[in-house]
């Protein structure tokens, strides 16, 4: 392992305790003078005036590294060259924050920090700079399943995870390493809501600035999530207050909620610089959580709140997964009204009545499994004319349900991020050509790599972006959440791209019915595995140079798909294999003629770099559009099974590996054949059969259904906040079983 590694770093950042148990404060001063000069004299004797008892017996190496470091960063850091000797001293200093583990840590935070603001021009700037890299460098993020509240750096980085008391003392100290003026900031408990929180304060040359540690926000510093909340606090006040720690005396303690009992942290109450004006008397702000029961886990959703008498007064999302505990939505409402809470989750809706009173505390907990679908109006199930639920689905309903879902997201795009669960995907983008009257299109392209070090596929992602360049759309490269040799087949993958595609769709003006799909090398191995399983969302999809191991290619009907390779592209057989991959489709196409478009172009003499000639491709794929509606279905499980394909859908225990469900619409008739399944859901709508006429449905080859299907509200509801897109919209649905 060499210095600088992130396996260095954990193994490296040690606590070390004083052999003799007698720390040497008595010749501090004059050690440091012997080793670092006046300056060095006049730290110690900080640092010793002022030492914490618990510090009695710190070791010296811990106090030499503070010192030396500091000096170091003071003299190579243009910020920390105009700090006063008082701020240095308090601010840059100091070995630690709170009631931590002392340990060295400067050494290896300076020279994993000092990189990253090497082209920082103010204090500011270098903070947010450090802010976005180095929770992901140290592969540190928030967590409750941290062992305590309190981690140094050592601990929080040997479990991979911290709560917002460890994530600020890490930010904090890696701001110091190079010469920042940082402390830790927080409240023992909000005002309106209850739970404690921590941040950071940094020192610019215009006074203090805020951020939120491992929550940079795309606006910079002085803004988090935690703003609105923080302007109620209560100057003074030693629950409600906002303080910020202190090395050297001030008469006051910051409030250590772990250990309360404690007040040997010198601290300041800084509240005053985070009120705003009050709300206006009859409103109030009110947050949010949604658990999955009483007392159960948080979940993610996406939330309306609606008022008879106001209409819609909020719409936001629920927090989740790695979200600090008290991150919650607000929204203001007026006391004493009746809300309705409209909550989207995991493609289902679900219903609550809320009626607000006056009280001590502002949180609402809405409980999952407390809102029942049932609660839907009656009118929802009404049938409804063609004409009315087209307007429903192309109009205020999908305009309303896109502007959640883009409140939600906003976070996700401006940090080019999506997550789902524990996997990030993040992503880069370049524009190109006029917006047409549809919409944009949008180019999903992925890299190769895989199986290797997190900097090859990192270049192989940079290489990607710069790969194709379409006439016109939205080019997106995005990151492989892992770097395992299947980078693009794992199941996060298809709900990550499906996040993507919906958040572009809902609020980037992209046209769902063209958007496309393609990889290189490993990327094309994705291809091959995606194209099939998402084929109802791409309107084409090529695979350039990839091998399609497992991947069967029947549930590509609908999708035109095209495969590229150089003739010589002989590892693992990857000619042979794209040759008998075009083999497979033309043979499907034999049997199905208006079915399994696709083209097949191997270069002759070419090897896995086809010299960019594969770039042929983007017109032909740009020619295609996609058709959500189509008259036949071929629908192939593969190991990522997915709950719905095209007007198909299954039952979650039902979308097994390996199943294949055929459905046919011919005039009025729907032919389902599956020997693998007995009960489907039709999504229909009248581009696919005429819904004012009685309709049949056979599975296989006997008659399960005769009659209308009416549509309703319901069936659109359910069917735009399963997936924001609106042509692939249901108007009716019918489930059928045999």
């Amino acid at each position: 392992m060499q210095p600088g590694s992130i396996a260095f770093l954990v193994l490296s950042i040690t606590v070390t305790l004083s052999a003799s148990g007698v720390p040497p404060w008595r010749h501090a001063v004059n050690l440091a003078e012997n080793a670092h000069g006046e300056a060095g004299r006049r730290a110690a004797a900080f640092l010793s005036d002022y030492h914490a008892t618990r510090d009695e017996a710190l070791a010296p190496e811990i106090l030499d590294q503070a010192i030396e470091y500091a000096l170091k960063a003071r003299e190579e850091f243009p910020w920390a060259r105009k700090l006063s000797e008082e701020r240095f001293f308090n601010d840059v200093l100091p070995y630690a924050s709170l009631d931590e583990t002392r340990e060295l840590w400067r050494e290896k935070l300076y020279n994993l920090c000092k990189p990253m603001v090497a082209d920082c021009k103010t204090t500011s700037e270098a903070a947010h700079i450090i802010n976005q890299k180095l929770f992901d460098a140290v592969n540190v993020h928030y967590n409750t399943g941290r062992k305590e509240p309190n981690q140094s750096p050592a601990e929080s980085i040997a479990q991979g995870k911290a709560t917002c008391t460890g994530l600020s003392i890490l930010l904090v100290d890696a701001c110091r390493s190079v010469g920042i003026p940082a402390r830790i900031a927080g409240v023992a408990n909000w005002k309106t809501v209850e739970g404690n929180h921590t941040w950071v304060e940094i020192w610019d040359e215009d006074g203090w600035h805020f951020l939120g540690a491992d929550e940079p926000d795309s606006r910079g510093l002085d803004h988090a999530w935690f703003e609105d909340r923080a302007a109620q606090a209560v100057p003074g006040d030693p629950k409600y207050a906002i303080w910020a720690t202190s090395f050297q005396p001030t008469g006051n303690h910051f409030p250590m909620v772990w250990n309360l009992e404690d007040k040997s942290v010198p601290a300041v109450d800084v509240t005053e610089r985070y009120l705003k004006p009050a709300l206006p008397e009859m409103d109030h702000t009110w947050s949010f959580r949604l658990l999955d029961q009483p007392g159960g886990e948080r979940l993610w959703a996406s939330v309306m709140v609606t008022n008879k008498s106001t209409g819609v007064v909020g719409r936001f999302s629920t927090r989740a997964g790695t979200c600090d505990l008290n991150d919650m939505p607000q929204i203001e409402l007026r006391d004493g009204r009746a809300y309705e809470i409209t909550l989207m989750h995991n493609g289902c809706v679900r219903r609550s009545k809320l009626e607000l009173t006056n009280r001590g505390s502002r949180t609402v907990d809405l409980h999952w499994s407390e809102c029942k679908p049932a609660l839907f109006d009656t009118a929802d199930f009404a049938p409804l004319s063609e004409v009315a639920a087209e307007a429903l689905v192309n109009g205020e309903m999908t305009k309303t349900l896109g502007a959640m879902l883009g409140q939600s997201r906003q976070s996700e795009l401006n940090q080019k991020c999506f997550e789902v669960g524990d996997k990030k995907l993040k992503f880069e983008e370049r524009r190109f050509g006029q917006q047409p009257d549809g919409g944009y299109s949008l180019w999903i392209s992925l890299h190769g790599g895989g199986g290797a070090p997190a900097k090859v596929n990192d270049q192989q992602w940079k290489n990607q972006i710069k790969l194709y360049e379409p006439k016109e759309g939205i080019y997106i490269a995005p990151r492989a959440p892992t770097d395992t040799w299947n980078l693009w087949h794992q199941t996060h993958v298809d709900e990550l791209l499906g996040r993507l595609i919906e958040t572009y769709v809902a609020t980037q003006n992209v046209n769902p019915n063209r958007v496309y799909l393609l990889g290189y090398s490993a990327g094309g191995d994705g291809v091959f595995q995606l194209a099939p399983r998402m084929a109802d969302r791409f309107a084409a999809a090529s695979m350039m140079a990839g091998h399609p191991n497992e991947a069967k290619p029947l549930g590509l009907r609908n999708l035109p798909f095209a495969i590229l390779m150089g003739g010589d592209d002989g590892a693992y057989d990857r000619n042979k294999v794209a040759q008998s991959w075009g083999d497979k489709l033309a043979a499907l196409q034999k049997d199905d003629p208006q079915g399994y478009p696709h083209r097949v172009t191997i270069y002759p003499g070419l090897g896995h770099w086809m010299e960019g000639r594969d770039k042929e491709v983007l017109p032909w794929m740009a020619a295609q559009t996609r058709n959500p509606w189509p008259k036949r279905v071929v629908w192939y499980q593969d190991d990522v099974t997915h709950k719905r394909l095209y007007w198909l859908e299954v039952e979650e225990g039902d979308a097994k590996k390996g199943t294949t469900i055929r459905a046919d619409v011919t005039g009025q008739t729907i032919a389902i054949t599956s020997n693998d399944v007995s009960k489907v859901t039709l999504r229909l709508r009248d581009a696919l059969i005429d819904l004012d006429k009685p309709i049949t449905v056979t599975a296989n080859g006997k008659a399960v259904y005769q009659g209308h299907v009416a549509r309703t509200t319901y069936a659109v509801q359910q069917s735009l906040f399963q997936r924001h897109d609106a042509p692939a919209a249901a108007t009716a649905m019918l489930t059928v079983d045999w």
